[in-house]
């Protein structure tokens, strides 16, 4: 019997949900009979500390130390029994085992406090009037935070739960910071880590480990598993992927990073793992890896077997969640944005609609690496099938599409497929706010279970959108917020400054664009970020043409994407971040939305020229449709009708009353016997479980061929217009 690939996930990512790169490969492996054992470390590691007996541990490894601590650190270690009494419960809680607890801890006295919790004592601004739950996740999220700071200062200065050391791991174009700390002792967390770690090999005994590197935050910690393993398990072999080598470890050549990695492979894993798997077999030559580096003669080589494809996302298997503590992830609330929540709380399964990103023409982001530019869908019914796989695997039904940009068309019929089914799901993932999704098709999508949408706004700026080639304008996507919130789905938009030759003007505008989304209500939710130029991006392949420069041209032997750059004609972007995200903090909670953009700034900017009405115009302008021959969809219960005498003035006559109930309320409809009749039939046929969908000319025609007349007065006025609200959609 082969002995089995080992994938794991290092610390730390996510703590509420496993990283799905693992379960992405071990489903892979499953198609293939390859045996495969995945365990997410960043969730063993934190749960061996944030315990009674961790707690306990940690505490006498600190006094052990005689360190002088702040004030901060002296009363957290004055209140240790407090925090051991207390640890398990609070771990249960955010597990979502101990829910009653929540009464307790949002009651403010049950949970010793210290410096995060001053951030607590407005919670009512923060987050409203939420439940009590969440204000207990929030509470017992900084009861954690204070104990991470504790760790931070006392025992392992890299500590962090979704960032640990991601300071040597980011831009690190030299390999000297890293491979310094990697010769020093273990660390505190080093060693519980590699405690597990041990455990793990001696119980598998695997062939060879995988280790999936999605961030700079996993990074050292990969290194120091590869670094035990390669010291202890000599014939075993480590490989190292992830989304940190696909971005920065592209020119890798120090051949040190081989004392801890033997292989390191690009981009898709499943053919280069299975390759390298059939290598160390014996079955393959070394010539025949695909997209790996590797030593040979004390050299770094890189080998790609290009005649060897890559799999078709219809190939691939459906992610196997097996082996992972699913149990045991824990749902925080650590930031007040309303998207940033729905990644830190509750589990959700990771699933992709396709592969790369069908837009991809955005000159900020890295569409020359194949993650991204090579696109490929998955068929909605394969999607769904694995959705189901995976409901029955795990238990949840709460899915993130982790697209780059999730197709319109594809949301749509994978829509259709989850409704045909009566598959119960909720799902958000990441969009184009493009002018596809009108307020029908978001309908559909929000019966489907959709809860929220992300999506690149960018710079809101229509001569900026331009030169990122974002194919939006600041107008259409008000108008595309607008359908995704009238139709009950959140929406978050990822904001941009320092974009190269971004003026202060623009930068202030852009604001002001943002201001008035939150003050006309189609936007929920958003988050700056600073512009950062990369080695694979249009700007970074290309930085004259966005008169920009690069700092230096010289190429590191480590990780080489993030770019130091000067941008001659633009604003000092760095002296406005403050201020953009202090009033983006407040029009989140709906205040200060009246207020002037210069309260925001410690220095004085230029006034606005966007008018102060210009979203709201854009949202309210008439909206005429692209599409004159949409499909017809009947999302509603079937009607109950009945013959109606009417009189007035001596004459009488019959209309057909037809009423439809829905979820909320009732709507009733009274037409003609004859066409009431002729809709009442056809509504059966455009049911979305009927497999043949009508489209409008076929309705006419049919209309038509029963002898009713005057189909465009009968089918753009009142009867059939309320139909809208009962579940009628032009898709």
């Amino acid at each position: 019997m082969q002995s089995p690939i080992f994938l794991i996930t290092p610390p730390f990512t996510q703590l509420n949900t496993p990283y799905p790169a693992t379960a992405y490969l071990k489903g892979f492996f499953n198609t293939k009979k390859i045996p495969a054992v995945q365990a997410d470390l960043g969730i063993e590691v934190t749960i061996a500390v944030f315990s009674k007996e961790g707690l306990e541990k940690l505490f006498l490894e600190i006094d052990h130390k005689n360190q002088i601590h702040s004030p901060n650190i002296a009363r957290i270690l004055s209140l240790k029994e407090d925090y051991i009494r207390t640890i398990n419960d609070v771990i249960l809680f955010l597990q979502g085992k101990l829910n009653t607890l929540a009464h307790l801890i949002s009651k403010r006295g049950f949970l010793p406090e210290a410096s995060r919790f001053a951030q607590a004592d407005d919670l009512k601004w923060a987050f409203g009037s939420m439940g009590t739950q969440d204000k207990a996740k929030y509470l017992a999220t900084m009861y954690l935070e204070d104990l991470s700071d504790l760790i931070k200062e006392t025992v392992d200065e890299h500590f962090g739960f979704s960032r640990y050391a991601e300071s040597l791991g980011r831009s690190a174009n030299s390999f000297d910071n890293l491979y310094a700390a990697l010769q020093k002792p273990l660390t505190y967390l080093d060693t519980i880590l590699i405690e597990i770690l041990q455990k793990k090999m001696a119980a598998i005994q695997p062939g060879m480990l995988a280790i999936s590197v999605p961030f700079p935050g996993n990074l050292y910690t990969s290194l120091r598993c590869g670094q035990w393993v390669k010291k202890n398990y000599p014939n075993t072999k480590v490989a190292m992927g992830g989304g940190f080598a696909n971005t920065e470890l592209r020119s890798l050549s120090d051949p040190r990073v081989f004392e801890f990695y033997d292989f390191i492979t690009l981009d898709d894993g499943e053919a280069p793992l299975e390759i390298l798997w059939e290598y160390l077999n014996g079955k393959r030559a070394i010539e025949e890896l695909k997209r790996a580096f590797t030593l040979v003669d004390k050299k770094v080589v890189y080998i790609n077997n290009s005649s060897c494809a890559d799999y078709k996302q219809g190939q691939v298997g459906t992610p196997d969640y097996s082996d992972l503590m699913l149990d045991k992830y824990i749902s925080a609330i650590e930031v007040m944005n309303p998207m940033h929540s729905l990644w830190s709380d509750g589990r959700w399964n990771k699933l992709t609609m396709a592969h790369g990103c069908y837009w991809g023409k955005c000159t900020f982001c890295d569409i020359s690496l194949d993650y991204i530019k090579n696109y490929e869908p998955i068929a909605a019914s394969l999607l769904v099938d694995r959705m189901e796989e995976m409901i029955a695997q795990t238990g949840q039904n709460g899915f993130h599409f982790v697209d780059e940009a999730a197709p319109p068309s594809l949301m749509k019929a994978l829509a259709i497929e989850i409704i045909r089914r009566g598959v119960v799901v909720s799902w958000w993932t990441n969009v184009r706010f493009e002018k596809s999704f009108t307020l029908d098709l978001c309908l559909l999508l929000k019966a489907a279970g959709c809860i929220a949408v992300s999506g690149g706004l960018e710079v809101a700026s229509d001569r900026l959108l331009k030169l990122i080639d974002k194919g939006i304008t600041v107008s259409q996507v008000a108008k595309v917020c607008k359908h995704f919130t009238e139709s009950g789905i959140m929406v978050h938009a990822y904001l941009m400054y320092g974009f190269p030759t971004q003026t202060e003007q623009e930068t202030i505008d852009s604001l002001e664009m943002v201001r008035q989304l939150f003050e006309t209500g189609v936007l929920q939710s958003a988050f700056w970020h600073l512009f950062t130029m990369t080695a694979h991006s249009p700007v970074g392949l290309n930085p004259d043409k966005y008169q920009v420069r690069k700092q230096t041209n010289t190429i590191g032997t480590f990780a080489n994407n993030d770019i130091q750059h000067d941008d001659p004609t633009g604003a000092d972007h760095e002296l406005f971040g403050f201020g953009l995200k202090k009033a983006l903090l407040n029009y989140m909670h709906g205040t200060c939305l009246d207020f002037p953009l210069k309260d925001w700034f410690e220095f004085k900017i230029p006034k606005t020229t966007v008018a102060p009405d210009y979203i709201k115009r854009a949202v309210e302008e008439p909206e005429i449709s692209q599409n004159l021959n949409p499909k017809i969809v009947w999302l509603g219960k079937e009607p109950h009708s009945e013959i109606v005498q009417k009189s007035k003035k001596g004459s009488s006559w019959e209309v057909l009353s037809i009423n439809f109930q829905t979820l909320k309320s009732t709507h009733s409809i009274s037409v003609d016997p004859e066409k009431g009749a002729w809709l009442v039939k056809i509504l059966k046929e455009w049911k979305i479980s009927n497999p043949q969908q009508w489209n409008l000319q076929a309705v006419k025609a049919d209309y038509e061929s029963a002898g009713l007349e005057d189909f465009e007065l009968f089918w753009d006025n009142k009867p059939v217009n309320t139909l809208y609200k009962a579940g009628l959609l032009q898709i």
